[in-house]
C-alpha cells in the first residue's frame, strides 16, 4: 500500500490552509517512544497528561510533546526538562521558556489567560520562565506510532537539520496532516510548512529570524482556522507581501447556502494590512477528488480542501 504522503504528493493535492488551529502552544519535552496519543502514551505521567488535557480544553491552547532529534531508548525521564509557551497572534507573537523538575507545576498555568496570549499565565507558574529570544524554533513531527510518514520522512529531516547545527531544531508528536509530511511548526510566528527538505527549512528559519514569511510549502498560521490560513496565504502571494506581522484575519463569515444543493460551504474572510488596507477573500470549502487515505491505513476518504475563489480589496 503506498504511503499517505506518497499519494497526496502524486495527486498534487495543495496544502495552504491544512494547518492545525492553535492560537497558543504548550510544549513539554518527554524523551522516549511516544504512542499513538502520546501525553497519556509516553512516560510522561499518564495521570498529569490526562489533567493537562482537561485544563487546556475550550482554552485555545494545544499541548504537544517534543524531544530532541536522534535515538530514543527508553531511558526514563529525565530530571529536568525544557518547556515552552508561545503564542501565534499577529503582533502578539511571542514565545516563553522554562527549565522544571516539576512538570505537575504546569497545572497551575492559568489556561484560559494563556489561551489569550498573556505570557504571565505561564511565567507565575514556573519561576524561572523568561522569553525566548535569538533564533526561531522548529518542530519537526516524527510520531511514527501516530502516522508511518512522520517518522520515515520527519524523523531523517529532524536529524539532518541537527547535524547541521540548526539551534531550536526539535521533533514533535502531531501536528496534523500526515499526508503532507515531513511537516513542520516555526515558533514564533506559528506558521506551519509541509513536504519540506532541509534546505527549506534553513531558508525559513534563516527568513523568519527577520521577521518574514516563505509562502512556498506554507500550510498556514496557526493562528487562524482553515478558511483564514487560506486567504491570508492568497492576499500575500497577491500583493508579494513577506513581513510575518503585515496581515491579519479580521473577520471569518459562513456565507448562507445557495440553492443548488451540490453548492460548496463558502466563507468570507477579512484580511487586514497593518497599513490599513483590507480585503475580502471568499474561500470554497470543497471535497478533495479522487478519495485518497488522510494516513497511512486509513480508509480513502475526501478531505476537506480550501480553495480561494475570490479576492477583492476594499476601501
Amino acid at each position: 500500500m503506498s504511503r499517505c504522503a506518497t499519494v497526496s504528493r502524486v495527486l498534487d493535492e495543495p496544502i495552504a490552509g491544512t494547518a492545525v488551529h492553535a492560537r497558543t502552544w504548550l510544549l513539554i519535552e518527554q524523551p522516549g517512544p511516544w504512542g499513538p496519543k502520546a501525553l497519556t502514551e509516553s512516560r510522561l505521567d499518564p495521570a498529569l497528561g490526562r489533567a493537562l488535557e482537561d485544563a487546556a480544553e475550550g482554552s485555545g491552547v494545544r499541548i504537544a510533546l517534543i524531544r530532541r532529534p536522534g535515538p530514543h531508548a527508553d531511558h526514563g525521564t529525565p530530571p529536568v526538562r525544557r518547556v515552552y509557551a508561545a503564542h501565534t497572534a499577529p503582533r502578539n507573537d511571542w514565545v516563553h521558556g522554562a527549565l522544571t523538575r516539576e512538570p505537575e507545576r504546569l497545572l497551575d498555568i492559568d489556561f484560559a489567560a494563556l489561551g489569550r496570549g498573556e505570557p504571565g499565565a505561564f511565567d507565575a507558574a514556573l519561576p524561572d520562565a523568561a522569553p525566548h529570544t535569538g533564533f526561531p524554533l522548529a518542530f519537526v513531527c516524527t510520531n511514527g506510532r501516530r502516522d508511518r510518514c512522520c517518522a520515515l520522512l520527519g524523523r531523517p529531516l529532524a536529524a539532518e537539520l541537527a547535524a547541521s547545527n540548526v539551534a531550536g531544531t526539535w521533533e514533535i508528536t502531531h501536528l496534523g496532516g500526515h499526508r503532507f509530511s515531513p511537516t513542520l511548526l516555526v515558533l514564533p510566528h506559528g506558521y506551519a510548512y509541509g513536504r519540506v527538505d532541509a534546505p527549506t527549512v534553513k531558508e525559513i528559519l534563516h527568513r523568519t529570524r527577520d521577521g518574514q514569511v516563505v509562502t512556498e510549502h506554507c500550510r498556514g498560521r496557526s493562528a487562524w482556522a482553515r478558511p483564514g490560513q487560506a486567504a491570508e496565504l492568497a492576499v500575500r502571494t497577491r500583493i508579494g507581501e513577506t513581513s510575518a506581522d503585515a496581515l491579519d484575519v479580521t473577520g471569518v463569515h459562513r456565507v448562507p447556502a445557495g440553492a443548488a444543493a451540490q453548492d460548496p460551504p463558502l466563507w468570507e474572510v477579512v484580511v487586514t494590512h497593518a497599513d490599513g488596507r483590507r480585503w475580502r477573500v471568499v474561500v470554497a470549502e470543497t471535497a478533495a477528488t479522487p478519495p485518497r487515505p488522510q494516513s497511512c491505513g486509513a480508509p480513502l476518504g475526501s478531505p476537506a480542501r480550501m480553495d480561494v475563489v475570490g479576492v477583492r480589496e476594499t476601501p
